[in-house]
């Protein structure tokens, strides 16, 4: 009379089949349970004015009132600068003589703002004190104009 063909490894691995196929059906049973509950409402999700996500409808009666024509898209228009304001003064930081560039440092803004020998009115050093206008240049504020500050 022959023995059984199942191995004890064979019979776990039929067990655990069959284990993971009775979870699968209460799991099965337990969605189409709460199929009937879960919804579209369920799934909305507000913002809130400071950009957090929350399950809460926003309270209408705060909502302010915007104006399309208000909304501005490009840059505004503003009023050309002073040109007193565009005049500053700065400390010169560094100055390559042999590269022809540097930097100053903003005495105001604490800034360090770019500087070529062509924007040079007059040869200027390390540490001078020194007068100058600023132009935004393709990467970022210039430095044009430079004199050494006698004052």
């Amino acid at each position: 009379m022959g023995r059984s063909q199942e191995s004890r490894s064979k019979k776990e691995i039929r067990t655990k089949k069959e284990k993971k196929r009775k979870e699968k059906a209460v799991k099965r049973l337990e969605r189409k349970e709460k199929k009937g509950t879960g919804g579209p409402d369920e799934m909305l999700a507000y913002v809130d004015e400071y950009g957090n996500i929350t399950d809460t409808p926003p309270d209408m009666s705060q909502r302010k009132k915007i104006i399309a024509e208000d909304i501005e898209i490009s840059v505004p228009k503003g009023v050309a600068p002073d040109p007193k304001d565009l005049i500053r003064k700065g400390i010169v930081s560094f100055f390559n003589d042999s590269k022809g560039f540097g930097f100053i440092r903003d005495t105001t803004t604490q800034e360090s703002i770019f500087v070529h020998v062509r924007g040079l009115a007059e040869p200027i050093k390390e540490n001078n004190k020194v007068i100058f206008e600023v132009e935004m240049g393709p990467k970022g504020p210039n430095a044009v104009n430079v004199k050494i500050d006698r004052s």
